[in-house]
């Protein structure tokens, strides 16, 4: 057992290998966070030239101050349970900390389920963010998630987990209902910070119509992100209704998403910027549209794509997909569409285009009021909560 005292700031170790998405945001926060309260850090990230140069470039300032250990061994393998107890015992670290929980996720619970347990050295020490843990869920007929779930439960009775962070605060309050000595906590994810530009501006430099509502599809192009359904519905409204698709972000090679959009370019129906985009391109695209189009498809779990809508200010048209789509109908966030019919999504996008401007302000208002719940110092608060709640416990 690694010998604590007050006497000195509590170690976290925090373990995160990837850059893509959101990996390297939240790696970012949770550093600047952590260490800004007073805590000792080593990260454990990977040092190969070119991820190693993006970690740098996101956050020189703080890796000033911390250690840092390479996460990976040279194989081609990803994370496991081993390489994060060797690092975290090499480190001499009080607590162990994942961004990315799910990255050893699945198997930990598949193991523990059949009695095979983290090792001994980070029981009551091992914490991190549970971005999909769909095992709490309703199980339905999965094999797979029954056995997330036995797994999840004998590493709770065993104590193996310091703090389990949920980005979903239904699932968090399910989770503390039947399990009220769970350490979990509903982490809010967030916005960044200031996430306004000047709204004309932005319109002119992006040559967007005056005479229509702006839907904004932002983000990669993937099949489940419902880009296909959205320009389907596009195609099939009336060239004179006011919407104008506008998309954003490098998109997928779909030879008949691709096909579609480009019709409505050609109609003046649509613009699309097929390329990555910058963090001023990206504030630029929010200021100038009206409403935010997710039309995911499977989705399990928060979005950063509304958590920039509700940053910006702007109402969605969201699937009726688990956490995305209750949020939405239950505070009212703009409208909720059955997920996957075309139809449907023409339906919502043609009533957002001909809504009066009394609606689109409730819609506005409803966001404006929902973003106080989702900033970075509800991040913040929560992150540091828990890690002393942690460090309580174990009277580090």
């Amino acid at each position: 057992m690694i010998e604590t005292s007050r006497e000195r700031p509590v170690h976290g170790f925090i373990f995160e290998p990837r850059v893509e998405g959101h990996h390297l945001g939240y790696l970012k926060v949770i550093t600047e966070e952590l260490v800004g309260a007073g805590y000792r850090l080593t990260l454990a990230i990977n040092t190969n030239p070119e991820p190693y140069g993006q970690i740098r470039a996101a956050m020189a300032d703080v890796l000033e101050r911390v250690s840092i250990v390479s996460a990976t061994d040279g194989s081609k393998g990803g994370a496991t349970m081993g390489r994060i107890a060797a690092l975290f015992s090499q480190a001499q670290a009080d607590l162990a900390f994942l961004p990315n929980l799910d990255e050893i996720g699945s198997a930990m619970l598949r193991r523990a389920a059949f009695g095979v347990m983290p090792p001994a050295l980070l029981r009551g020490r091992l914490g991190g963010i549970y971005h999909r843990p769909r095992f709490l869920d309703a199980l339905g007929f999965s094999p797979n998630q029954h056995l997330k779930a036995a797994g999840f439960a004998r590493l709770l009775h065993g104590r193996c987990f310091s703090h389990l962070l949920l980005l979903d605060p239904y699932l968090q309050a399910k989770l503390k209902m039947r399990e009220p000595d769970a350490p979990a906590f509903f982490l809010p994810d967030f916005f960044p910070a200031d996430f306004t530009a000047d709204r004309a501006t932005a319109r002119r430099q992006l040559d967007l119509p005056e005479n229509q509502r702006v839907f904004l599809f932002y983000g990669a192009g993937y099949r489940r992100k419902g880009l296909g359904l959205a320009v389907q519905a596009m195609l099939a409204m009336a060239d004179d209704t006011p919407a104008f698709l506008l998309c954003a972000g490098r998109q997928a090679a779909d030879r008949e998403v691709a096909q579609g959009l480009e019709q409505l370019v050609a109609r003046g129906r649509a613009r699309a910027i097929n390329r990555y985009i910058t963090n001023e391109e990206e504030k630029g695209l929010f200021a100038a549209s009206d409403i935010m189009l997710l039309p995911y498809r499977r989705h399990f779990g928060i979005s950063g794509v509304l958590m920039r809508a509700i940053g910006a200010g702007l109402p969605v048209i969201v699937s009726d997909e688990e956490l995305l789509g209750r949020l939405t109908h239950e505070r009212g966030l703009g409208i909720v569409f059955d997920s996957g019919d075309v139809r449907a999504l023409q339906r919502a996008i043609e009533r957002a285009a001909q809504a009066p401007e009394q609606e689109m302000a409730r819609w506005q208002a409803a966001v404006r009021a929902d973003a106080a719940n989702w900033t970075r110092k509800a991040f913040r608060d929560v992150l540091i909560a828990s890690f002393n709640d942690a460090a309580g416990r174990l009277r580090l």
